[in-house]
């Protein structure tokens, strides 16, 4: 039985109990290599399947899922979603949108067909491990890996939504443990892209050796406070870390600070964040939401200025305004809302006067979300990375502690630079932020 008639088959099911509903089916096939002592760790090959469906009957909503295809799976499928709806609250604003779109992303861009053979993937590991371990200082390469797999997602609706995205993804990463007497230290970095061809391991051993052996010799710098730019990876992490400021759902429920702020300040006036699904360079590109809504480029953030919040369809109706395409749903949870793909406008600051003076960069930072409170902003975050002057780093640092407010932080900027950085997961695109006034523990 095909997709298609397997997901007519369930929500003629759902109709005929008088329900509306939609389904999501995810399909993916992987591959994960790993190396370990100059031999092949781990060599895993996955397929996967799952029906997830919601039912709203009554005005209450239950959900499903199942990883089995066979006729009587769905079935049940469809009766469990039923009677948890039963047992349901009511909830005024959760409908199946009316929504009959065919919706289909581009597999020749986003799902490129690549021949390779393993063998070759598997030397790419081995390589990554061997000539890891054999620099200078390095003990063990105890993380290592590489990962290729497809994913594909139908969405389908009792009101004839087809929404079908399918994408591919290549990455490989690698990290190395350095000891040098007492010391020791362990830093890793990590590549992404379309297809294995895309990976360049000699860059990648490069980057993991180099930022282990730089960070080595870290130690503290005396508490204070100091400008501050988070690197292209934690800059992101940190971003994400409060995202739930832009959430519909968080302030439906009552807990999103910036509920009463729309179209106030809150930040500096040259700071603008976008949402941007429509990227394709990036690994966060989304054609349509999982409500089947296209996805388009939105100010979040304009000129500091709070534009709007992201919402799916029930939290748009809550608060008497349009779905932004946000929604999130899986196979196995409830209706959310989530970023696809955020973006920083690029600043007016050149590289000199981004680096000017005295200023720590980190770049590692640990305790994200048990250090940080995306109610009230507040974070403290375990962090290393480096003192630098004029753009040159002057000093490792490790073993210090950076606190502060987040919604505060994004009135301190002092420079945003005009060039823009990918996240190594390519999921982030911002430019560097030089933040003023951080307090520093050493």
């Amino acid at each position: 039985m095909s997709i298609a008639q397997q997901a007519e088959n369930i929500l003629a099911r759902v109709q005929a109990a008088g329900a509306q509903g939609d389904l999501i089916i995810d399909r993916g096939d992987a591959l994960s290599l790993k190396a370990q002592d100059g031999e092949l760790e781990e060599h895993k090959v996955t397929s996967s399947q799952i029906f997830g469906l919601r039912v709203i009957k009554d005005d209450r909503v239950g959900t499903a899922y199942s990883e089995a295809a066979d006729d009587e799976a769905l079935s049940s499928l469809v009766e469990q979603a039923l009677v948890n709806a039963s047992y349901a609250a009511p909830e005024i604003h959760e409908k199946i949108l009316s929504n009959s779109s065919e919706l289909s992303t581009d597999d020749k861009l986003l799902c490129p067909e690549e021949q390779i053979a393993i063998e070759q993937k598997i030397d790419l590991v081995l390589k990554l491990e061997a000539e890891l371990k054999a620099k200078d200082k390095v003990k063990n390469v105890p993380y290592n890996g590489l990962q290729d797999g497809t994913g594909e997602r139908h969405i389908y609706s009792t009101a004839g939504l087809h929404a079908v995205s399918k994408s591919r993804m290549c990455s490989a990463f690698a990290y190395a443990l350095i000891e040098d007497g007492e010391k020791n230290a362990m830093e890793g970095v990590g590549q992404a892209a379309r297809l294995f061809a895309g990976i360049d391991p000699d860059r990648l051993i490069e980057e993991a050796y180099r930022n282990t052996i730089d960070i080595l010799e870290g130690s503290t710098v005396a508490s204070a406070h100091y400008d501050v730019i988070f690197d292209e990876e934690t800059q992101p992490s940190v971003f994400g870390v409060f995202s739930m400021m832009f959430s519909g759902k968080s302030a439906k429920d009552g807990v999103n600070p910036m509920r009463d702020k729309l179209g106030q300040m809150i930040a500096d006036p040259r700071l603008t964040v976008f949402d941007q699904p429509e990227n394709t360079d990036g690994f966060g590109y989304s054609l349509f939401d999982d409500e089947g809504t296209p996805a388009e480029k939105l100010a979040l953030i304009s000129d500091g200025t709070l534009s709007t919040l992201i919402h799916n369809s029930m939290t748009a109706a809550h608060f008497d305004t349009r779905t932004t395409g946000h929604a999130t749903r899986g196979p196995r949870s409830t209706l959310g809302v989530g970023l696809h793909q955020p973006e920083i406008a690029p600043g007016d600051a050149t590289e000199n006067e981004l680096h000017a003076g005295k200023y720590l960069e980190l770049t590692d930072l640990t305790g994200l979300h048990s250090g940080a409170n995306p109610i009230s902003g507040d974070f403290s975050f375990g962090a290393s990375g480096y003192l630098c002057k004029d753009g040159e780093r002057i000093q490792p640092v490790r073993g210090i502690t950076v606190a502060g407010n987040f919604y505060e932080m994004l009135k301190k900027i002092q420079l945003i630079g005009d060039t823009q950085h990918w996240n190594w997961q390519r999921s982030s695109l911002m430019p560097s932020i030089r933040f003023a006034d951080v307090a520093i523990s050493g």
